[in-house]
């Protein structure tokens, strides 16, 4: 009997991982975009200074679309000049997009970190001492 009950059991095992696998590629993809679809938030930006690394990160975070976005990325000093312009690309299915400058050899003052998105700006301001 128990040389009939460990192929039985092994076909068993097989048999679910096939459907496993099968069905994996399909729920996952649609849950995902329900799941896209049902949340949205205000886009927005921040950044975080980071003294003891001597780093400023930025951080832009969207809503998630199931296309390439491309945006644009300024850093303002507290002259008002654009310091650095990039233009970046948030890939699709993600939601957000970072950026890192060091705080050596910036101006002291405050600071503007602005995202242009289409046509809408969202900005948030810190300062460096």
């Amino acid at each position: 009997m128990t040389k009939y009950l460990f192929p039985f059991l092994f076909l068993l095992t097989i048999s679910n991982a096939e459907n496993i696998n099968s069905n994996s590629e399909e729920v996952p993809n649609e849950e995902a975009l329900e799941y896209m679809e049902e949340i949205r938030i205000e886009p927005s930006v921040d950044c975080l200074i980071l003294e003891d690394e001597n780093s400023i990160i930025c951080k832009f975070e969207t809503n998630r679309i199931n296309k390439d976005q491309s945006i644009i990325v300024q850093w303002i000093d507290p002259q008002g000049d654009v310091s650095r312009s990039r233009s970046m690309l948030v890939p699709a299915g993600h939601a957000s997009i970072y950026d890192f400058r060091y705080i050596n050899g910036r101006l002291l003052g405050e600071w503007t970190f602005k995202v242009l998105e289409d046509e809408k700006e969202f900005t948030t301001k810190f300062q460096l001492k």
